[in-house]
């Protein structure tokens, strides 16, 4: 019994390091593609502790690339895909993981004192496909902050 277990652990841990491979791979060609596009890198794999969650356990909040476009200081998220049949890339970009981004990025702009500067979220999708080029599409403003803010309340009824 416990052999069966140790093979399952171990096709389990090496299906794991596939999946972080191919991360690495897609913001590799990520980052590749900005330069080639004359953007400028100026940071990967931001993380920082952004707050605790409702049970009270540390949250930790990561940017894949920080980028500079132009003049605008660019939140940029990479997904990549060895496959589009379960849907593209940019569904797994879901609210859950925008508002993640938002709170990482406003420490990133406290932290380094980045004020008056434009800045924005993006999302470049890479697409892997056995035989295939690689696609990578860079989708510039995929959201912004203001979905995130809190409402105020007027005390209306």
């Amino acid at each position: 019994m416990s052999e069966t277990i140790s093979i399952l652990r171990s096709d389990t841990d090496s299906l794991y390091r596939s999946t972080r491979e191919t991360g690495r791979e897609g913001e590799d060609l990520a980052a590749r593609s900005i330069v080639e596009k004359g953007g400028r890198l100026v940071l990967g794999n931001f993380k920082v502790p952004i707050g605790r969650n409702s049970k009270g356990v540390q949250v930790s909040g990561e940017i894949d690339l920080v980028v500079i476009d132009s003049d605008t200081l660019c939140f940029v998220e990479v997904k990549t895909r060895r496959s589009s049949g379960f849907g593209g890339p940019l569904a797994a970009v879901d609210l859950r993981k925008q508002r993640q981004i938002t709170r990482t990025a406003r420490i990133y702009r406290n932290i380094f004192r980045v004020r008056n500067v434009k800045y924005r979220f993006d999302v470049i999708t890479v697409l892997l496909e056995k035989n295939r080029e690689p696609e990578i599409e860079w989708v510039k403003g995929f959201w912004n902050e203001a979905k995130f803010r809190k409402k105020a309340w007027s005390g209306d009824i």
